[in-house]
């Protein structure tokens, strides 16, 4: 599997499932949730309700349409919050591993990735770069491409970094 970097938004990414960084109530949120739901309307709430009427686990993923987005699916997975005591790496790498899982489930080839807990969650950014980078390269999957999407530059060259692009 391919891994690169991109520096900009993911509800914009071309490819066959992007990933959510989404709470347990599978409700919408703020962040990268808020704005995966804002970009793809109403059916994404309309099929979490469905299809995750409790919510999902932390560490696990899951999927939905995508709405109006250019992607076909969104991955949710429910990371670890580091601000409220959920200090276990295994739930973190664990979003990374499950959303390679569902993706292949689905036949997805493409992915797009935010990093997972390190915004309002609040994972320590080198290690959330870190525990991205180490699961996906060590993850059997059919994925064919992995793109990591940066929020900002500084994020962007520091995934760029651990992946040796710099």
């Amino acid at each position: 599997m391919e891994i690169e970097v991109v520096e900009g938004d993911i509800t914009e990414q071309d490819v066959d499932a992007v990933v959510n960084a989404a709470n347990r109530a599978m409700r919408g949120g703020g962040g990268v949730d808020g704005a995966i739901h804002r970009a793809g309307g109403p059916a994404v709430l309309e099929d979490c309700v469905r299809r995750f009427p409790d919510g999902l686990a932390t560490g696990d993923a899951g999927w939905t349409t995508a709405g109006e987005m250019a992607a076909r699916w969104v991955i949710h997975v429910v990371g670890p919050n580091f601000n409220a005591g959920q200090r276990d790496r295994g739930l973190l790498t664990s979003c990374y591993r499950r959303a390679l899982e569902v993706a292949d489930e689905l036949g997805a080839r493409t992915i797009a990735f935010p990093l997972v807990s390190a915004g309002v969650y609040g994972w320590p950014l080198d290690d959330a770069v870190d525990a991205a980078v180490e699961t996906l390269r060590g993850t059997p999957t059919q994925v064919e491409l992995a793109r990591m999407v940066a929020f900002g530059r500084p994020t962007y060259d520091l995934i760029a970094s651990r992946l040796g692009q710099e």
